[in-house]
């Protein structure tokens, strides 16, 4: 936690030395003290929302958390748009310099100083169209998936998916209760959970997940783990969503038979979460291990990196989550340096990736090109056209 004390006052001071100056020579002295008093601010909360909550609190206790929380992430979301068009405005002020001393025209030194302002203006708008696109409902987002040599019984057969809904400090009760009534109106015939339900413990979560125990489907809700469910203590975790009615798969598969057709349903776990508990190792193959031949096997993972895996297993679908699509820029460019797919559907040789963008959000109350979704995955002949 030191370490991120510290890098939060450098980035901080980085920031402050690059736009004071233009803020004071523009705006005035005033703004000038305002700004560096919300720098000052920012860089003692920042740090603060990334700290893993443990052990047993009272209610009052969380109350003041919450709120702390919604202040130190609330303001992460801002700093992070200010740090990122800090770096860009530097980058085009090196280059209009450049381009000085090569002959070209200068740009008047008044323009770069009211670009300080600018900086502010556009993250703080930034901000708040991205809080307000954070809160609001998600969406469903149908998706057809084309499967080759789909049997009939099988066409048309829906899967709910759910992920990254990150239940904690600013996502509680009503929102999983929306989303529980939203999967109820669409008659699926499997709701998927792949991961990061959760950020925190069973002890302070457990009502605001419970209604899932709501969910209806004709052939169950099945949940698999992602890196959150670790962080959080992933096992008290797996002894409570069974008595809320969800199946958990831990590298292993079910068998459903839909209209007399078998569909194979697998489950790993995340693919770091050997990392946390060595007997959670993430094994495609083991999931399928003994699986009877079937039309479809589908995987739930929680990363999109198990794709290999899953193609070598000899899956046609794998589901997944985990990026939330980037959730704001531009962190959307920087996920595909960490994982194959940022969102959407993908082919993998044979198989098929569908990622989604997330029900909820991490971290900032902030979504910008990345809406939040609840998908309706359809699986259909490969000769109808694909909505993706």
């Amino acid at each position: 936690m030191n370490g991120l004390w510290v890098l939060s006052v450098v980035v901080h001071a980085y920031v402050a030395l690059r736009l004071l100056p233009g803020v004071v020579a523009s705006a005035g002295a005033p703004s000038a003290w305002l700004l560096g008093v919300l720098l000052a601010v920012s860089a003692g909360l920042v740090p603060l929302g990334l700290r893993r909550r443990k052990g047993k609190r009272t209610p009052q206790e969380v109350r003041r958390s919450d709120l702390l929380a919604w202040a130190s992430l609330t303001t992460m979301g801002l700093f992070s748009s200010l740090f990122v068009l800090t770096v860009m405005r530097d980058a085009v002020e090196l280059a209009l310099l450049l381009a000085g001393l090569v002959g070209l025209p200068r740009v008047p030194g008044h323009w770069l100083d009211l670009s300080a302002v600018g900086v502010l203006a556009l993250a703080s708008l930034l901000t708040l169209v991205g809080l307000y696109n954070a809160r609001k409902p998600p969406r469903v987002k149908t998706v057809d998936v084309p499967l080759k040599d789909l049997p009939a019984a099988l066409h048309g057969f829906k899967i709910a998916q759910i992920s990254d809904m990150h239940i904690g400090p600013t996502i509680k009760r009503p929102a999983m209760k929306y989303v529980v009534a939203t999967i109820n109106k669409l008659d699926v015939d499997v709701v998927a959970i792949t991961g990061d339900l959760v950020d925190g413990n069973v002890y302070e979560l457990s009502r605001h997940v419970a209604p899932l125990a709501g969910l209806r489907s004709r052939h169950g809700t099945f949940f698999v783990t992602g890196n959150h469910e670790y962080y959080s203590g992933v096992q008290p975790w797996l002894k409570y969503l069974p008595t809320l009615g969800v199946r958990v798969l831990i590298n292993e598969h079910v068998i459903l038979l839909h209209r007399h057709a078998p569909i194979v349903l697998a489950g790993v776990t995340d693919f770091s979460a050997a990392s946390y508990d060595t007997s959670h190792r993430s094994d495609v193959a083991l999931a399928v291990t003994g699986a009877p031949r079937a039309a479809v096997k589908v995987l739930l993972a929680h990363q999109p990196r198990s794709a290999t895996a899953a193609v070598s297993a000899g899956f046609d679908l794998q589901i997944s989550g985990h990026t939330h699509g980037g959730q704001f820029l531009p962190w959307n460019f920087f996920v595909r340096f960490q994982q194959p797919f940022t969102h959407g559907l993908h082919r993998v040789k044979d198989m098929l990736v569908y990622v989604s963008r997330g029900t909820g959000y991490w971290g900032p109350p902030k979504r910008f090109f990345a809406p939040s979704e609840i998908t309706l995955l359809r699986l259909v002949n490969q000769t109808e056209p694909v909505r993706a």
